[in-house]
């Protein structure tokens, strides 16, 4: 009996060691599948960009800005401090010519913030049927909101 004891006690012994090759075999297939997507993957994105034969810019020209006060009231202002009141066909007029004299002008629209979103609209369809290729909107920051961002820089 003493034997079969020791049969038994030798079946029972535990192995230290630890069978590395089935994860021996993934790491090699992850390798190879990720040499042979990493060429693959495209990280950047090819852009023609424009050729230009920009002179530097000699004179600084004022934008057009078109506003529209609370009251659905139309302002045109072509140079710094010149805010006339204009009707719908009016400044379809002016802003027609200011664009045929010159295309690469900057046009903007202001809108007041109590403005009829509609009359800010408006602005556009008249600004579209005068040719105006680009339009920008001015906004200001919210105080509050520009508060708490410099705060966080310091």
């Amino acid at each position: 009996m003493a034997g079969i004891n020791a049969r038994r006690h030798r079946k029972r012994k535990l192995k230290a060691e630890i069978n590395v090759v089935p994860y021996i075999d993934v790491m090699l297939v992850l390798l190879i599948i990720f040499m042979v997507t990493a060429p693959l993957l495209n990280l950047g994105v090819d852009i023609d960009l424009p050729q230009s034969n920009a002179k530097s810019i000699q004179e600084k020209k004022d934008p057009v800005i078109v506003s529209v006060d609370a009251s659905g009231n139309y302002f045109l202002t072509v140079k710094a401090g010149s805010n006339e009141a204009v009707t719908a066909e009016t400044l379809t007029a002016k802003v027609r010519g200011i664009v045929s004299q010159n295309p690469d002008v900057a046009v903007f629209v202001a809108g007041d913030a109590k403005a009829n979103y509609q009359k800010v609209m408006d602005a556009l369809v008249l600004l579209q049927g005068a040719n105006v290729k680009k339009v920008g909107l001015m906004s200001q920051p919210d105080q509050a909101t520009q508060g708490q961002a410099n705060q966080g820089r310091r």
